[in-house]
């Protein structure tokens, strides 16, 4: 199958399963595994905003079977977020055998070949690994600074672990398979809550 078929498949596979994610109910109950990062990832939420609505403290604990609301934090408009910190580091989180292609509802697609490195994008803290967001496979989520979080998804063999600081160009995991068993990455990165273009952040050769 060529590659610009195999892409667009994809694309619209992880479309679908976005689009799944953005019209949920308006609260969740949490289960096991999830972290406030994941929720707020799921509902393309600031997981800051999330966390002042329900009064969640600094260190953004959570509880199995708690309630969370979701519709205030989608629908008050929320105080201007800081500035984000400089990152003048961003590096490509994986060699790619065709050129990225962008998918809608933000993100991008990088294929390559099954267990080939995928790195940090940059430096940060991993803030969440597991399987518990339907669509992404193995995903990790790295928080960089307090208004950018990166996401790595479909992942083979996740290499690192919650609360692990990590470096850019660090090897975090391995690529596995994506949509229709090709090997593949899905690469994004939010911005206060919201997805932004990676393209804007990654520079350079691959």
């Amino acid at each position: 199958m060529p590659d610009s078929i195999r892409i667009g498949l994809c694309c619209a596979l992880l479309a679908g399963c976005a689009d799944s994610a953005r019209h949920g109910a308006e609260t969740y109950v949490v289960r096991p595994d999830d972290t406030l990062y994941s929720i707020a990832w799921r509902n393309d939420l600031d997981y800051r905003e999330l966390a002042r609505l329900n009064h969640i403290g600094a260190d953004y604990r959570i509880e199995v079977g708690q309630t969370l609301l979701l519709r205030s934090a989608r629908g008050a408009s929320a105080p201007a977020p800081p500035k984000p910190a400089p990152h003048p580091k961003w590096l490509w989180p994986t060699d790619h055998a065709a050129p990225p292609r962008s998918v809608p509802g933000g993100g991008i697609l990088l294929l390559g070949t099954l267990g080939q490195d995928v790195r940090a994008a940059s430096d940060g803290r991993v803030v969440y690994t597991g399987s518990g967001l339907r669509g992404y496979g193995n995903l990790i989520i790295i928080k960089h600074s307090e208004s950018l979080l990166s996401a790595y998804a479909h992942n083979r063999d996740v290499l690192v672990h919650e609360g692990q600081e990590v470096s850019a160009g660090q090897t975090i995991a391995r690529m596995g398979e994506g949509p229709n068993q090709i090997a593949a990455l899905y690469f994004d990165i939010r911005e206060n809550g919201k997805p932004t273009d990676p393209l804007r952040y990654l520079k350079g050769p691959n």
